[in-house]
């Protein structure tokens, strides 16, 4: 199964990146997913079940370690299959 993670972690700061977005940032580029995008109001990352589970476990709690005070995320399965196509 393929899944989609969707997340922002807050307070913003819009003049310049806190720890907790960095964190976030390293977290999600350094797991085993593709179609990672990293913006200033949003992040999505598409993986599988296991790589994007195992990033968001990450993501909340070393984000949360570097000060974020909430964290949205959102998970959609893409492809329950696990074949590429879709759901």
């Amino acid at each position: 199964m393929r899944l989609k993670v969707e997340f922002t972690t807050e307070p913003f700061d819009l003049d310049e990146a806190p720890a907790h977005a960095l964190v976030a940032r390293e977290v999600i580029e350094a797991a085993d997913l593709d179609a990672v995008d990293v913006g200033p109001f949003g992040n999505t990352a598409e993986g599988g079940t296991d790589a994007v589970l195992a990033a968001v476990d990450a993501l909340l709690r070393r984000s949360l370690g570097a000060g974020a005070t909430r964290i949205t995320l959102q998970v959609n399965v893409v492809d329950a299959d696990g074949d590429g196509e879709g759901a």
